[in-house]
C-alpha cells in the first residue's frame, strides 16, 4: 500500500499543469453537450423527416425568394400525392414534389417553398397547414376520422392571382374560414416552369387561431398545392383537388446557448484549485 501511495504521489507531482484542467474541459464538454444537441423528432414517431428553421443573425428575405441568402440553407424535400380522400378527388396531380427552406431571425419567420409546375396561371396557388394545440388532426383540414372530432389547423394559402397570403382557419372540410386577424405574407416568383413562393409571418401572435412558433419545440406541418391551369375552359385543380403531403415535423431552431461554456469554466477553475492544492500538499510532504 505505502509502494502505491509513492507511486502516486511521484506520477502527480510530475504531471504537466494542464493535463488535469484539459481532461476536466475534455469531461465537461462531453457531458453537457447531449443536453443541447439539436436532434429531430426519433425514427418511430409519426414524422421522421423535418424541415429545420435556421436561426439568421440578418433579417430574413421575405420578400424575395430568390435572395441568396437561400443559397447556404439546407432544403427538405417531401413527396406529394393526388388528394383522394374525399370528393373531389382528384387521380393525378401535377406537383410531386416538393422543397423547404426555413430561416428566422428570432422574431419573423420565413419558408420558402419550391415546386415545378410546367406554367403560370393565375389559379396557381400553395398551403402550408400547421396542427395547432395538443389536439390530433387529420392533414385534410383537420377533418375529424373514425368519428374521434379533429383538432384545429392554421392554413396559409398563398394564390398567384391576388400574389398574397391569406391566414385561414379549419376544423374539418367545410369549415375553413379566412381569420378576422391576417398575419401572414408570401411572395410567389415563376421562373422557367417553377414557382418559388416565400411565406412569413411573427414567429409568435395574439392570435389564438394561429399555430404559434416556439423556437426548440416541434410542430406538425403539411402541404398543398394548385394547378390552375385551364383544361377544356376549367380549371385543372381546385379546391380538394390539389397535390398534398401527410404530416411532417418542423422545428425553428433556437438560439445557441453559451451557458455550457459557463460550466466548463467553473469545472476548470474548480480542477485547477484542487490541482494547486493536493500537487502542494504532496511537495510539502516529500520535503518532510
Amino acid at each position: 500500500m505505502a509502494y502505491r501511495y509513492e507511486n502516486m504521489k511521484r506520477w502527480l507531482t510530475s504531471l504537466n499543469p494542464r493535463f488535469p484542467l484539459a481532461l476536466i474541459g475534455v469531461l465537461f464538454v462531453t457531458w453537457f453537450s447531449p443536453v443541447y444537441a439539436s436532434d429531430p423528432p426519433p425514427d418511430n414517431s409519426p414524422a421522421s423527416v423535418s424541415v429545420r428553421v435556421y436561426l439568421s443573425e440578418d433579417a430574413v428575405p421575405i420578400d424575395d425568394p430568390e435572395s441568396s441568402a437561400w443559397d447556404s440553407v439546407p432544403e427538405s424535400e417531401f413527396n406529394l400525392a393526388p388528394q383522394v380522400h374525399w370528393p373531389d378527388r382528384l387521380q393525378e396531380a401535377t406537383v410531386k414534389s416538393v422543397k423547404v427552406r426555413g430561416l428566422h431571425d428570432g422574431q419573423t419567420i420565413a419558408i420558402r417553398v419550391e415546386y415545378q409546375d410546367p406554367t403560370q396561371d393565375p389559379a396557381d396557388a400553395a398551403a402550408l397547414e400547421f396542427m395547432v394545440g395538443d389536439q390530433k388532426a387529420h392533414f385534410a383540414h383537420g377533418q375529424e376520422m373514425l368519428l374521434v372530432e379533429g383538432g384545429p389547423v392554421n392554413i396559409w394559402y398563398w394564390k398567384n392571382e391576388t400574389g398574397k397570403a391569406t391566414d385561414m382557419s379549419a376544423k374539418g372540410f367545410k369549415t375553413l374560414k379566412p381569420q378576422t386577424q391576417q398575419d401572414v405574407s408570401a411572395k410567389g416568383v415563376w421562373v422557367d416552369g417553377k414557382w418559388t413562393v416565400v411565406f412569413s409571418r411573427p414567429l409568435l401572435t395574439s392570435d389564438e387561431e394561429d399555430i404559434q412558433i416556439n423556437p426548440g419545440t416541434w410542430t406538425s406541418v403539411a402541404f398543398a398545392f394548385w394547378d390552375g391551369k385551364l383544361v377544356d375552359g376549367a380549371v385543372k385543380e381546385k379546391g380538394s383537388q390539389k397535390a398534398v403531403s401527410s404530416w411532417w415535423s418542423i422545428r425553428a431552431e433556437p438560439a445557441p446557448d453559451n451557458s455550457i461554456f459557463g460550466y466548463v469554466v467553473l469545472g476548470l477553475m474548480i480542477a485547477a484549485a484542487f490541482e494547486f492544492f493536493l500537487v502542494r500538499k504532496l511537495r510539502k510532504g516529500q520535503a518532510v
